[in-house]
């Protein structure tokens, strides 16, 4: 069995979005309720927590390595580390919408920013944001937009909706940033949790966590389940590829939606994990300006 280390005590209400610097040998991730990200320093065990006073639901990196690019609820943002500001960029479309904000988003390798919408019902939507601070709906119809991530080749992408119990695939012109050809490729059944953050190693398998499944499971490209990793937490939220070789896989999971007696038995609810992947992720891309 593959052996889960507990990495890190931080008691995140909803950790998120795991990311790496491998320039930096950083990890970033957030804590959405908690209206903060965390840059985790794995040689010398430190954590830095930085408070935006706003949720902030995922982060890119940008070739600018003094910043990083952030989907906040309200709209897309950029943090800027020399005086530590966050100068907003492009605000949320669906401002008019209720109970409607970002949330899970991804660079691809063309360093164009890909985020997603949550809301009521399956109204919420996909969007790109791209060098000179466009921003354009690329799908649809989706209910709570959530892991994104691209194959090795870089001809298929894949984008989770949590609410309809699935991750998409879809075409990827890398020539014209678009995608088209929606299918599903994998449905969780009940009882098996909802599938959330996703990332892709090098052999062009999927690695998804499962809210509310205690797990994160692995797929081959075809969307066959080929292993599976219980965890110590109920819910973990997503996974990233990291380490010196990238064959680490960090995972972010949440305490908020447990009550106080659920957190006493499950105590490390909203830590971060690692597990040994013997298999290599991709390199986070950087958003270019």
């Amino acid at each position: 069995m593959t052996e889960v280390e507990h990495v890190l005590g931080i008691g995140d209400r909803l950790g998120e979005g795991p990311l790496w610097d491998a320039r930096s040998g950083v990890l970033f991730w957030v804590d959405i309720e908690g209206n903060c990200f965390h840059r985790f320093f794995p040689a010398t065990v430190q954590v830095e927590t930085i408070d935006t006073g706003i949720p902030v639901c995922a982060l890119g990196l940008v070739v600018d390595s003094a910043k990083l690019i952030l989907a906040a609820a309200q709209g897309i943002a950029m943090w800027n580390w020399p005086d530590r500001s966050l100068d907003a960029i492009s605000p949320n479309p669906e401002q008019g919408r209720p109970d409607s904000r970002f949330n899970d988003a991804a660079v691809d390798r063309q360093g164009n920013f890909w985020v997603g919408s949550l809301g009521p019902g399956l109204e919420s939507a996909l969007y790109r944001f791209g060098p000179g601070r466009l921003l354009l709906k690329m799908d649809l119809g989706i209910g709570v937009s959530n892991g994104i991530a691209w194959s090795p080749d870089n001809h298929t992408m894949y984008f989770t909706d949590s609410r309809r119990r699935v991750i998409f695939a879809y075409d990827f012109d890398e020539s014209s940033n678009s995608i088209e050809n929606r299918r599903v490729l994998i449905e969780v059944a009940d009882g098996e949790g909802f599938p959330d953050g996703l990332t892709v190693d090098r052999e062009g398998f999927l690695w998804s966590a499962r809210w509310g499944g205690a797990r994160v499971v692995r797929y081959d490209p075809a969307g066959k389940l080929e292993r599976k990793i219980m965890l110590p937490v109920t819910y973990p939220t997503s996974c990233t590829f990291g380490g010196a070789n990238l064959d680490e896989l960090y995972i972010t999971s949440a305490r908020s939606p447990l009550t106080e007696a659920q957190c006493t038995r499950e105590p490390r609810a909203g830590d971060l994990f690692r597990i040994r992947a013997e298999v290599q992720g991709l390199e986070d891309s950087r958003f270019r300006e």
